[in-house]
């Protein structure tokens, strides 16, 4: 039997808690799944602690071929729904608390005090 037809591709996906988010980790060749998951445990067990371990055999994941990435294609223009277009605001605030206290401003504070006791 050649090695190719022995070994197959896994990707192993783990989660920190129960309550954390699915995280690609890295892809190992075996020659089932059962293996596939005591090779991903025993990587794991020299890294950081997990709560679980997924392990998928790659030719079991499916990707979308070139038409349907296509249909992935905003047809509206609602670029306003997306939080990157809010990135400006803090520099656009400081700026504007920036030009309501210039030096003038404050100075001129000052000698209003002088004219109301002078």
């Amino acid at each position: 039997m050649s090695s190719e037809g022995f070994y197959q591709e896994f990707e192993v996906f783990s989660k920190r808690s129960d309550t954390a988010p699915l995280q690609y980790q890295f892809s190992l060749l075996a020659p089932n799944s059962e293996l596939a998951l005591i090779m991903a445990q025993e990587n794991f067990m020299r890294r950081e602690p997990v709560s679980d371990i997924w392990v998928v055999k790659r030719s079991d994941i499916r990707k979308m071929n070139c038409e349907e990435k296509q249909s992935l294609q905003r047809l509206d223009n609602k670029d306003y729904r997306n939080t990157k277009g809010y990135g400006y605001l803090k520099k656009k605030w400081r700026h504007y608390e920036q030009g309501m206290l210039d030096e003038k401003e404050i100075l001129s504070w000052g000698e209003e005090k002088k004219r109301e006791n002078g």
